[in-house]
């Protein structure tokens, strides 16, 4: 049925338990996963040319140690339970858009994502990279929530 499965995380405990269903799920099928974290790229109005230099590395530092601690977690589980695994670290402005091309070009037959459940005002503020994923996407997309 399923050959390939994308999860996106973010770190979250719900993502971390949408992992853990995906990776059940995976193993119950035989597919292989590929997990993803989307960061945010650096966004500002420099000051001083010296000032930014430092910020966007210390940042863009911060951003490497915070993925490899949220993929290697995803690594672990995957190793533990005997399921072939790839972890993605990119960063992109629309994390919807990053997951739907990243399916796309892995060669992603699912997308398996939390849901974070944000409804009305804090919807429409925020929006919903869930919500857009499952307008956008071309290829199933298994929620899961809590």
């Amino acid at each position: 049925m399923y050959r390939h499965i994308l999860v996106p995380t973010d770190g979250s405990d719900l993502s971390a338990a949408a992992i853990d269903q995906t990776l059940q799920l995976a193993k119950a099928l035989g597919a292989k996963v590929t997990a993803l974290t989307v960061a945010e790229p650096l966004h500002f109005l420099p000051v001083t040319p010296g000032a930014t230099v430092n910020l966007r590395a210390e940042y863009e530092a911060h951003l490497k140690v915070d993925g490899a601690r949220i993929l290697g977690a995803v690594e672990a589980k995957a190793a533990a339970a005997g399921i072939p695994v790839e972890t993605l670290q990119i960063a992109a402005g629309d994390a919807w858009q990053a997951i739907i091309d990243t399916a796309e070009k892995r060669g992603c037959d699912l997308i398996a994502m939390a849901s974070h459940g944000r409804r009305g005002v804090s919807a429409f503020l925020m929006g919903s990279v869930t919500t857009k994923v499952l307008s956008h996407a071309k290829v199933p997309v298994l929620v899961y929530r809590s």
